[in-house]
């Protein structure tokens, strides 16, 4: 049984393990300069500029999390070992019919995550060269198709 509940700043170092973990598990084509340059943002910055929801199971224990700012899902991160239990989709339609989160931007390079939003219903609208940051990992721009 999972449910889901808002963070604490007091979770954040439980957070980013899972970030870490997570990256490590599906983001293959980053540098490991790119993880260094990344984690004290996401800490510092990114994870104050987004609604935080967790996932956590009956024994409290953190599975995964999601950040949502302005209908879009900037983050979605799932401990290595929690994948594939229905972490992600229950934190994605959480997103969805609270946060109204219609809009998510994916790697291109990640075909799991892109594979995984299309299952729930969104579908690609563009693309660019760039991250967020600048580099060379080309982005999809994904939105919720109607239903």
């Amino acid at each position: 049984m999972l449910n889901t509940a808002r963070v604490k700043s007091s979770e954040y170092p439980q957070l980013i393990e899972i970030w870490e973990a997570s990256v490590r598990a599906t983001h293959d084509f980053l540098a490991e300069q790119d993880l260094v340059e990344l984690k004290p943002l996401i800490l510092e910055q990114y994870f104050a500029a987004v609604e935080l929801t967790v996932a956590k199971d009956t024994d409290a224990q953190i599975l995964g999390f999601i950040g949502v700012s302005e209908g879009n899902i900037e983050m979605l991160f799932i401990a290595p070992d929690s994948r594939g239990l229905g972490v992600g989709k229950l934190l994605t339609c959480y997103a969805i019919n609270n946060q109204q989160a219609t809009r998510v931007d994916v790697n291109e390079q990640n075909e799991q995550a892109l594979g995984f939003y299309q299952h729930l219903g969104f579908s690609v609208i563009g693309r660019s060269p760039l991250d967020g940051q600048g580099k060379p990992y080309p982005l999809l721009h994904m939105e919720l198709s109607a239903a």
